[in-house]
């Protein structure tokens, strides 16, 4: 543009592209003006969201058509090198997130495609961290003295292992992870010392994800530059979070810890050994004090946008993008030291990894055929979908599995003799396919969105796509699962039956309540004037293997460890077993006067919060700090954050409402005998039952 400021494009909508979006807002001569996603209805929903006037499913339609400078690479790493060529081909600018490429042979290529290295930018964000500049900068002043030993720690669960996705790149190979999250701590080590090179390393605790591939969750490296012995470390499982550098010298020590937001110089002083003791102490207090009053001052700042960064993740990967274009280029957001991260990354993988492990899984999945399945089922793959599949296929049923990504289905449904189609709910030509042939439709999915637009579209949306084509079809049977969260269950003295009306100010309650509503509300309107054959079937808090036992029905988890209950958690939940929540909706397939009825899944009141809470401790042999808390309390405090969003206009400034704090006491009573007869459902009423295998079991797998 001619007052020089530069025109942006987003490549991949994905979760970073956020981070980037909200830090480019604030960095003086960037303007996000395209946005581009293969799927078109998220390439839109980011357009809307942040404001962006365009909005792409083509690469090359966008370059074509918007006159940009530079365009931010935000896809999948093993997707960045081909888009970052035609890019560079177009004479536009690249930023790639870590990491810059897959393999060091394409980040070269890429190098040598470029007309100057700073046409080619990669942001390693965590080397902007203010903290870990302090670091280094005492590092190349020579404050600590010759370094002997740097220790860089990286113990962050990956949240992939449980969830997935499984049948994308992280999942290729063992090493892949290694190349997602080795970046960040290889990048600050050669930031350091540009001569390092890695000696052994070592791995563990081998974890073998869906398909057989064995992936180790913890990698130990050890590295040497001169007489600096360096040691990397990368836990990847379940546990207390840590993020940092440890730096030793002959005259002090520093450590920089990321998630705390501190960084900690230890020198000595001229006075004797017991009293410098003293004042190393002493100052280091007082510095953690003081980091840490800052770090909350800046948070709520940010609320008021009276402050640009609210933590140190935002401030830097604000500092990194700003970094991104400028010359001379900063050697921190160089080509150079990514391309030397990779490598590192490779020789990494092929000493931890030197023979792929994999490891027979039988399957029994078929694609589609003329011998057509009469059951379909959408959101088979989550906890309650996998339990249903099992059950339908243990009751001799065909059943038709439709997901996004085939690749990606669990060990157990690969057993199962399933016939899988690849397609999505909010597609009609998807859905028409998976409907040929099918009498009877379970729709389990749900969608993974934020905002009311998101729940409008994707999970209400969504859900109407689905009846619809139920509709042209002629399913016989449309089988719903809606959630007791949309009862209001927060009066002691109420007896909730199947026939109960939801909550009547459902409006003013959470978004998923409130879209599940409005979703069964339509779905019944659909019956009554065009006669689809809908039956809705309302899980309470379920349970069992395959599940979490940190699970938000009982409380407000932090980190797993901290539980906050809603309430004092002493009154009976509505929990169910997840198998026995399975076998109602198999019976549902078949139930006679059923059709336009919907009914609650919910086991005999068993356990309290405080008792579920105690079964955790007593079998995963843990110690929980359990918080009983006030529903005031947490009212009063969404208020204050809603108070906030007025002040700052967020767009997302949504009046929260005492009765949706309150509903999550459970406090109600279900009475679910309507169920029970309509469905011939019997669920577990032995109270050692359902600690075994609602609770023990999770725990057990979730420890393992």
């Amino acid at each position: 543009m001619a007052d020089g400021t530069l025109q942006v494009g987003i490549l991949g909508a994905g979760y970073i592209a956020d981070w980037h979006m909200k830090a480019l807002k604030g960095i003086r001569g960037r303007n996000v003006v395209a946005v581009c996603d293969l799927v078109p209805g998220r390439a839109r929903a980011f357009a809307d969201r942040w404001g962006v006037q365009q909005s792409y499913t083509s690469l090359s339609d966008m370059l074509a058509q918007v006159g940009l400078g530079s365009v931010h690479v935000l896809l999948p790493p093993d997707l960045h090198f081909a888009p970052a060529m035609e890019i560079l081909a177009a004479g536009v600018r690249v930023v790639l997130e870590k990491p810059a490429c897959v393999t060091a042979d394409e980040c070269e290529r890429l190098l040598a495609a470029a007309p100057s290295p700073d046409r080619v930018s990669v942001s390693h964000n965590f080397l902007f961290s203010p903290h870990y500049v302090a670091l280094r900068n005492a590092f190349r002043t020579g404050t600590f003295g010759p370094v002997s030993e740097i220790d860089i720690v990286w113990n962050k669960e990956l949240g992939q292992f449980r969830g997935g996705p499984f049948g994308g790149w992280l999942f290729a190979h063992p090493g892949n992870v290694i190349l997602e999250v080795g970046p960040h701590s290889l990048s600050h080590l050669f930031d350091l010392m540009p001569d390092a090179t890695i000696r052994s390393v070592s791995t563990d605790r081998p974890y073998v994800v869906p398909g057989g591939l064995e992936v180790p969750r913890r990698w130990a490296v050890e590295a040497r530059s001169g007489s600096t012995a360096i040691r990397l470390n990368w836990s990847l499982g379940a546990g207390f979070t840590e993020h940092r550098i440890h730096v030793r010298g002959l005259f002090g020590s520093a450590t920089v810890d990321f998630d705390a937001g501190t960084y900690v110089e230890r020198l000595h002083s001229p006075l004797p050994d017991d009293f410098d003791r003293y004042r190393i102490t002493r100052r280091e207090g007082a510095g953690l004090r003081g980091q840490s009053r800052d770090r909350i001052r800046r948070y709520i700042l940010s609320k008021f946008k009276l402050s640009k960064f609210g933590n140190d993740f935002g401030e830097s990967i604000s500092l990194s993008l700003a970094a991104c274009g400028r010359s001379p280029q900063d050697s921190r957001v160089s080509l150079a030291l990514a391309t030397q991260t990779i490598a590192a990354c490779e020789a990494i993988v092929r000493m931890g990894v030197p023979e792929v492990r994999r490891h027979e899984i039988p399957s029994h999945i078929s694609p589609a055929s003329e011998n057509r399945p009469p059951i379909l089922v959408l959101g088979g793959t989550g906890f309650i979908g996998r339990a249903l599949v099992r059950k339908l296929c243990e009751a001799g049923e065909r059943v038709r599995l439709m997901v996004r990504d085939p690749r990606g289905l669990s060990d157990e449904l690969r057993a199962m003799p399933l016939e899988v189609v690849r397609g999505s709910i909010g597609s009609a030509n998807d859905v028409r396919t998976a409907l040929e042939g099918v009498k009877v439709v379970y729709h389990l999915a749900r969608a993974n969105v934020k905002t009311w637009k998101e729940y409008q579209d994707r999970e209400i949306g969504d859900t109407r796509v689905v009846a619809e084509e139920c509709l042209k079809a002629g399913v016989q049977r449309l089988i719903y699962t809606g959630t007791i969260d949309s009862y209001y269950a927060g009066d002691p003295g109420e007896t909730i039956r199947d026939d109960s009306p939801l909550d009547a100010e459902i409006v003013g309650r959470n978004l998923y309540a409130r879209a599940k509503a409005e979703s069964e509300a339509m779905l019944m309107d659909m019956h009554r004037d065009r006669g689809l054959p809908v039956t809705i079937l309302r899980p309470g808090i379920v349970i069992g293997s395959g599940g979490s036992p940190f699970h938000w029905g009982i409380g407000m988890w932090n980190g797993m460890g901290v539980c906050r209950m809603w309430g004092q958690g002493s009154h009976t939940l509505p929990l169910v077993l997840v198998d026995d929540c399975a076998d109602a909706l198999v019976s549902a397939r078949s139930a006679e006067g059923i059709v336009g009825r919907s009914l609650n899944l919910v086991g005999p009141g068993l356990l309290t919060a405080r008792e579920y809470l105690d079964e955790v401790e007593s079998h995963g042999r843990l110690k929980l700090d359990r918080r009983p808390r006030s529903v005031a309390r947490y009212y009063l405090f969404d208020m204050a954050k809603w108070l906030v969003k007025l002040v700052v206009r967020h767009p997302e400034r949504r009046r929260p409402t005492y009765r949706d704090w309150n509903s999550r006491t459970q406090a109600a009573r279900f009475d679910c005998s309507q169920a029970r007869t309509a469905l011939n459902w019997n669920p577990t009423g032995d109270r050692a039952t359902l600690v075994e295998e609602g609770i023990a079991k999770p725990v057990r797998e979730w420890l393992a």
